[in-house]
């Protein structure tokens, strides 16, 4: 049995990865600002799962960047996996208001606590991003003209988009990190759905606004829990940066 701290529990995406974890009998602690919100989210994706599931469930409720560093240290000492699903609220002030580095701050600090916890067994982070960010080691195929000018434009005009990519590189610069080892799963167009089959690709799959390839939700979380739990997955894709995608039928 596994346990893994889950940052951005009650977003779209982290609901399903905290319920996927608590559903293969691991343990999950969750940070969120409501702990009422997040049970109920996860009764909504299966009736009564929260009182199923409480002897399995611990929350913290609070703001990551709210946390000191002493509380974060305690919350990733005793955790096999942080997988970060944070995002900016899609408001006007989630998307131009403080704080404009949410996703990379808060890595920095995650990295920060667990490396000053000085534990022998390595800890896996897995941070939830978007194929609209590049990988910054290189290997994706290149965008086209029209790709690279809407990209520019929002890396200078939407703030989560800037953080997304600089959250993406500073993680990259973990590789001789002996604490941590990561990975950041881009998924493509998210779509609400159950879980299905999905697969992974070393680089984005067709055009940024084609729209051929979709990945829902839960298959994305899926594919988070599949990483914690399957050592030979892990092996595949750790130091990378895979995208996700449903597959086809």
């Amino acid at each position: 049995m596994t346990k893994a701290l889950v940052i951005g529990s009650t977003g779209a995406t982290g609901k399903y990865v905290v319920l996927q974890l608590l559903q293969q009998s691991q343990n999950v602690h969750a940070i969120a600002r409501s702990k009422q919100k997040l049970l109920d989210l996860l009764d909504e994706i299966e009736p009564k799962s929260s009182t199923l599931y409480e002897n399995q469930l611990q929350v913290t409720e609070a703001s990551i960047l709210d946390l000191t560093d002493e509380e974060l240290q305690k919350a990733t000492a005793d955790v096999d996996a942080v997988v970060s699903c944070l995002g900016h609220n899609l408001t006007f002030k989630g998307i131009y208001g403080k704080p404009r580095k949410l996703v990379t701050d808060a890595t920095r600090r995650l990295f920060t606590a667990i490396a000053a916890n000085n534990k022998e067994q390595v800890t896996k982070f897995i941070l939830m991003g978007t194929d609209g960010v590049p990988n910054p080691s290189g290997g994706d195929d290149p965008r086209t003209k029209m790709e690279r000018s809407v990209i520019c434009l929002l890396r200078y005009l939407i703030p989560p988009h800037a953080d997304n990519e600089s959250a993406a590189a500073y993680i990259d610069t973990q590789r001789d990190n002996s604490h941590v080892e990561w990975t950041v799963v881009r998924p493509t167009d998210l779509i609400d759905g159950s879980v299905t089959k999905y697969e992974l690709h070393d680089k984005p799959q067709g055009s940024l606004f084609g729209g051929e390839t979709k990945a829902t939700r839960a298959n994305v979380a899926k594919s988070m829990v599949d990483m914690i739990l399957t050592n030979s997955l892990w092996e595949e894709w750790k130091f990378k940066m895979p995208c996700v995608q449903d597959v086809m039928n």
